[in-house]
């Protein structure tokens, strides 16, 4: 009843007269303000405003969030698609005259590639792909061969696409891209391939028909040509075949990288290959379309999304906007040709480095090789399909157990991976926990740290629970060197491993906030100095499992003068540990340079009156706080580190020219590890420019007002490089 008299009270109010404008000729603009301060007065808490033209999904939708992937349009040109069909918006055949229907053929798919490009940038499938009309009623386009056959493949490549995201669990950080919104992506898959390699066949024997001579016209006069205008054949058949066999080719990649356990991988790098090869025709045919199109070749196409630069035919975006009921429906925009063209062929590219992969059973190599491949920034459906070669069934790369790669990389003898203490439950943990890592490390670099930073608690709690079962089960002194036992062997092994894992994990975590951009070159000191203490802690595991696998391995059976000169030939401190000792002296160098400078200089100082340096501590450590790693590290312990840094003592003992010399010396270590190499130098390089900057501060003094000193990152994407300048 209230509701009710609130609706007689706003129906009462009577609208000023003298207030409207008049817009149009059946159409006038009304002030509705005291419409709105009744309805204001008479609703209560929690009550809305409810007509036929107007509900809380169309209020959202006029709200503006200012991301394109979450404001996707409201005005809508069509209500449904049986509309825009009965409109014309996509007529079959497209035009009577065979050369304009060609044409409008090429553009519809120039402009499909456009917009699954942007669908897997991460926009809306309903509001890019299926855009197109004649793929929402793909019966309507049965009659017209070419494209028929071209949107059945591309219904299925998309289905082939959803579904290794979402087996991948990627598409978590792009909620939009596996959302189908119950379109037609269904069909039969196989016979998609059939159709599509008629249709090229049938284009295949058209451009040799108007590319024979004129004493063969007449045994091939019978082939209908492609369209009417025979100077423009040639052109038309060779842009249309490359197009249809791009659509083959990489349909074929895709199903070749969902084989199981990357048997697919070889065959796949051959189809990668040839659509990379048809990518660059369709390019070179861009010029031929737009002259047909303009009469005149213009290269200004790059906002264009076809290769002729006209408009395509049959797209409207707006009509699904009902069905994206995630998203407020406000229009997006769409990459142009150009830029698709790019981003596939950047796509082939790594996906070709995936497939070029060894798969070595190591999950160091496996874990080197994630890393490096990140540093290309691959977009989603490349790392979707990296964690889905690497992990598949609970299995590396569905073949090798994950306790089998555990012991491996924790440098136990091959027999113990089918040992009875795999079933323990710590260490089933422990498995699904590299698995884990494994999928973290595939996705893109924000989420990638915020989820690294969670699991680096859950690694150090696995390693505690193994701690205490490791004592329940053999008691406080079992001994290191007891090979009798080979329970307390795994045991030992393992915990070794797990924590070298742990400090490397942070290690990430702390390398990727340069990625970000999270840190300000006033907290670079305290950042540096995370570093450095997590990488002695690295660099301390890593060098005890050596020692402990050259010693089980090599010492067993030996004589004692044999035992004592290997004691001496493995005191050599190992190539991996000297690697990490260089990296080690550059952040040691850096936060003592830092520190100075803000010491004697005034330089790089924290001063930000929303927080202390303190708080900024926490905010970017905290994590690494909470699972104390490493034991001790705390604001307290970084201030007494840093707080009487001085240059003098700096030049005294110059880290850099440390660092300089151990990767000089470590370099022959590392001749067929190109990774590694191009690593060392670029630390070489930073140790090098430092040693000349502190040097220069050093000369000039630090009382000289005129002194400036920056950082850059120009040498190392995380080491940064001091520039010295005079004002």
């Amino acid at each position: 009843m209230e509701g009710q008299a609130a609706g007689e009270a706003v129906m009462d109010v009577s609208l000023p007269e003298g207030n409207s404008i008049t817009s149009g000729e059946n159409t006038v603009w009304a002030d509705i303000s005291p419409l709105l301060d009744a309805a204001c007065r008479d609703l209560e808490d929690g009550e809305l405003i409810h007509g036929e033209n107007f509900n809380l999904f169309a209020a959202m939708s006029a709200l503006e969030i200012m991301d394109p992937k979450m404001d996707s349009g409201i005005v809508c040109k069509y209500y449904s698609v049986n509309e825009a069909i009965e409109n014309g918006a996509a007529p079959v055949p497209i035009s009577l005259d065979k050369s304009v229907d060609v044409r409008c053929t090429i553009d519809i798919m120039d402009h499909l590639l456009a917009c699954e490009a942007t669908w897997h940038k991460g926009h809306s499938l309903a509001q890019t792909v299926f855009s197109c009309i004649y793929l929402l009623r793909p019966e309507r386009t049965s009659s017209h061969a070419l494209l028929h056959s071209f949107c059945r493949v591309m219904r299925a490549t998309c289905k082939a696409v959803v579904s290794v995201v979402s087996d991948a669990r990627t598409h978590e950080e792009e909620d939009l891209f596996t959302m189908t919104y119950g379109l037609p992506l269904n069909g039969d898959d196989d016979k998609c391939l059939t159709m599509l390699n008629a249709v090229e066949e049938t284009t295949c024997r058209q451009l040799r028909a108007c590319k024979a001579p004129s004493s063969k016209k007449r045994v091939i006069e019978d082939i209908e040509p492609l369209q009417t205008n025979l100077e423009l054949e040639e052109g038309y058949c060779r842009a249309l075949l490359c197009r249809l066999r791009f659509r083959k080719h990489f349909y074929h990649v895709l199903a070749c990288l969902r084989r199981p356990q990357g048997r697919g991988l070889e065959l796949a790098r051959k189809h990668i290959a040839s659509c990379i090869s048809e990518l660059e025709c369709a390019l070179s045919s861009s010029e031929f379309l737009r002259s047909v199109a303009f009469g005149t070749y213009d290269d200004q196409i790059e906002d264009k999304t076809t290769a002729s630069g006209c408009e395509p035919i049959g797209f409207d975006a707006s009509l699904n906007c009902r069905l994206s009921a995630p998203t407020p429906p406000r229009a997006i925009k769409i990459l142009s040709w150009k830029k698709a063209v790019e981003y596939f062929i950047k796509l082939l590219h790594d996906l070709d480095v995936i497939c070029s992969y060894s798969l070595d059973p190591s999950l160091e190599s496996v874990l080197h090789f994630v890393v490096q491949f990140q540093k290309s920034q691959p977009d989603l459906v490349a790392r979707a399909h990296l964690q889905r070669l690497l992990v598949q069934d609970g299995k590396l790369y569905g073949q090798d157990p994950v306790f089998a790669v555990i012991t491996r990389a924790a440098a136990l003898p091959e027999a113990t991976k089918n040992h009875d203490i795999q079933k323990n439950e710590f260490i089933v943990q422990l498995g699904q926990l590299v698995l884990n890592l494994l999928k973290i490390l595939c996705t893109n670099s924000a989420w990638k740290r915020r989820k690294l930073g969670k699991i680096i608690q859950d690694w150090r709690v696995i390693y505690l629970q193994l701690e205490l079962a490791f004592k329940k089960e053999f008691g406080e002194n079992a001994s290191v060197s007891n090979d009798e036992n080979v329970c307390v062997k795994i045991f030992q092994h393992i915990l070794l491993w797990v924590e070298e894992q742990t400090y490397w994990i942070a290690s990430q975590f702390l390398i990727l906030g340069f990625e970000l951009e999270l840190y300000s070159p006033s907290e670079y000191c305290m950042v540096y100095w995370y570093i450095y203490v997590v990488s002695i802690k690295l660099a301390e595991k890593t060098h005890l499992k050596t020692a402990v696998t050259c010693g089980t391995g090599k010492r067993k059976g030996k004589k004692k003068r044999d035992c004592l000169k290997d004691v001496a030939r493995d005191y050599r401190i190992p190539p991996a540990v000297l690697f990490l000792q260089c990296q080690i002296c550059l952040a040691e160098g850096l936060t003592m340079m830092l520190a100075a400078l803000r010491n004697e200089h005034m330089m790089f100082q924290s001063l930000n009156i929303f927080n202390t340096e303190h708080e900024r501590f926490i905010q970017h450590f905290d994590l690494l706080q909470k699972a104390c790693i490493p034991d001790h590290a705390s604001y307290p312990s970084f201030n007494e580190s840093t707080n009487y840094a001085r240059l003098s003592n700096l030049v005294m003992y110059n880290y850099f020219k440390d660092a300089q010399r151990i990767a000089k010396e470590v370099k022959s270590s590392f001749s067929n590890d190109p990774d590694k190499l191009a690593e060392l130098r670029r630390l070489e390089q930073v140790a090098e420019h430092n040693n000349v900057a502190l040097n220069v501060i050093c000369r000039v003094g630090v009382g000289d007002p005129s002194l400036k000193v920056s950082f850059e990152f120009n040498h190392h994407p995380y080491f940064a490089t001091a520039v010295v300048k005079r004002s």
